[in-house]
């Protein structure tokens, strides 16, 4: 039996992935949250200090061991997973802010393997609005995305952009694509 198909839903901050993937879940499918916010919201609720404007290495540790578990269970689901970012998108930050890459998150990188093609966000200024929880600017956000759309096919993966398309489009768009992939499988 094939294991499951998981792809990823990168690119830039506020681009719209997390309004997307909700409105994929809706519809029904399998989605894994973005580890990001997550360790933000449980960081800030007990004092911790693995905040991307804290600790960024410390973040970037909770982040993967997150997406880690998010994989594993994706691995055990039958059908396809959709992911808000990856492991990658950890080390990505690691790597902008000019820091060393722990071996371990080097390790869990290389081991846990997404599907092609990796929908990328591109910047969206409209959408693009930071918070609590997401602080970059635009300029950041727009300097996150373009090394991500480097990264991702130095790791090996094709990418796609995402269009830009108001949300049900979007996701229109997606379930579309997403189907034909499977067809071609």
């Amino acid at each position: 039996m094939a294991r499951p198909r998981l792809f990823v839903i990168s690119g830039c901050s506020g681009g719209g992935k997390s309004t997307l993937l909700a409105e994929m879940a809706a519809r029904g499918w399998a989605t894994a949250p973005e580890p990001g916010r997550e360790v933000v919201r449980e960081e800030t609720a007990r004092g911790g200090d693995g905040l991307p404007w804290a600790n960024l290495t410390r973040f970037a540790e909770l982040c993967v061991a997150r997406a880690v578990l998010d994989h594993e269970a994706a691995l055990a689901r039958p059908s396809a997973t959709l992911f808000d970012r990856s492991i990658l998108d950890a080390v990505a930050a690691l790597e902008r802010a000019g820091l060393p890459v722990p071996p371990a998150m080097a390790a869990e990188l290389a081991a846990r393997r997404y599907d092609a093609p990796v929908f990328l966000a591109p910047p969206w200024p409209d959408l693009h609005r930071p918070d609590a929880e997401r602080r970059l600017d635009l300029a950041a956000a727009v300097a996150e995305h373009d090394h991500l759309e480097t990264r991702y096919p130095a790791e090996g993966y094709r990418t796609e952009k995402l269009p830009r398309l108001p949300v049900t489009e979007r996701a229109d768009w997606l379930e579309a694509r997403l189907g034909a992939l499977e067809a071609a499988a």
